[in-house]
């Protein structure tokens, strides 16, 4: 009996805690114009912004632009020091001197191919000269038919010897050139590789960002520096894939930095980019700003609103008043489920379902 009166006793305490930590709130749907507005986070980044990279491996020999420096187009921005691209660029130098040699005249090759050819010029003479003595000798009856025919046979033997000299002539006077080409290409891109020790910046900016030091290895390809717009910013917005359909160009925004949430910044979304982007699982879009900013640091953390539409005299109720599965609680305890529009973080546009005379209750604890 006394464990029955002491169950009694917890759930009616249990009852009384309850009633006391619970307020009905009643309200009615009031009229209003609303403004929907589609949320994204982002931050902020500057115009133009790329990152500068090595063109060549090496250690970075010279570094002449810090952090929140301003860089002027082609402006010298760091120097690498690349060994094998100053040796490649010396010994093409000293190849292509070679090659020009050895297309003139008077190369050992083609001097050597020369006296060949004289040579055989003058061999070709003497067997046409002994062909003809021949063929008199043998229409006189003083040589024999084989004699003749032999001094025929030399001379068609000179004749082939001097025409394959000839052709070989032409053949290492061609080659001479072709290697002088490219021994000439190579030395020019050998001349630009050892350029690409010189790292340039390609458009002029502020250095928002080092990525490498003086006295870093770095490897082709490797990021120096990340440089952009020292003037203008924009916001870079995170968009879910749900809303991205709603968003168009020339929408409004109200941008606030994380840095400045007192303050409200005006823009207007000028790209909408077309890939989705699977790391963050959003689409991003872009909103320049129509007011001038008061703090623009590139990475910036920020949140923007999105106009969509705004709409005049809508029928609306607090958004807490809003139960799971579209449902209302009436006064007197029975739930409806409304149609509804527009919801926003404080207000629900009640499309079907109540008007202004409905009175709607929900709990409020204490």
């Amino acid at each position: 009996m006394k464990d029955l009166t002491k169950i009694i006793f917890f759930f009616t305490g249990l009852f009384l805690i309850n009633s006391c930590g619970k307020k009905i709130i009643e309200t009615k749907p009031i009229r209003k114009d609303i403004t929907e507005t589609v949320f994204a986070s982002g931050i902020l980044v500057p115009e133009n912004q790329y990152n500068l990279t090595s063109l060549s491996d090496g250690y970075i020999k010279k570094l002449n632009f810090e952090e929140g420096d301003i860089v002027n187009t082609n402006q010298l921005f760091a120097i690498v020091d690349n060994e094998q691209s100053i040796i490649n660029a010396k010994s093409s130098s000293e190849l292509l001197a070679i090659a020009a040699a050895n297309t003139r005249s008077n190369a050992p090759v083609l001097k050597q191919a020369e006296v060949n050819l004289d040579l055989a010029k003058q061999k070709l003479f003497q067997d046409e000269k002994q062909a003809n003595r021949y063929k008199k000798l043998y229409e006189s009856n003083s040589v024999s038919k084989l004699e003749y025919e032999t001094a025929l046979l030399n001379l068609d033997n000179s004749k082939t010897s001097l025409l394959s000299l000839q052709e070989n002539y032409k053949l290492l006077k061609q080659q001479a050139d072709q290697q002088l080409i490219i021994q000439r290409s190579q030395k020019e891109a050998n001349s630009i590789s050892l350029n690409y020790n010189e790292i340039k910046a390609i458009v002029g900016g502020k250095v928002y960002g080092l990525k490498k030091e003086q006295g870093d290895y770095i490897r082709k390809g490797d990021i120096i520096a990340v440089i952009g717009s020292s003037i203008k910013l924009y916001a870079l917005l995170s968009v879910d894939e749900s809303n991205i359909s709603k968003i168009k160009i020339s929408q409004k925004a109200i941008i606030q930095l994380n840095t400045q949430l007192e303050k409200n910044y005006n823009g207007i979304v000028t790209e909408i980019y077309p890939a989705f982007d699977e790391q963050s699982q959003s689409f991003y879009c872009k909103v320049e700003f129509e007011d001038a900013l008061g703090f623009n640091i590139s990475g910036t953390q920020l949140q923007g609103n999105i106009i969509i539409k705004n709409k005049e005299d809508v029928l609306v109720i607090p958004r807490n008043y809003l139960g799971y599965g579209n449902k209302v609680k009436l006064k007197g305890g029975d739930e409806i489920i409304v149609e509804t529009g527009f919801i926003s973080n404080d207000w629900v546009e009640i499309v079907k379902g109540l008007d202004e005379n409905s009175i709607i209750s929900a709990d409020k604890t204490k």
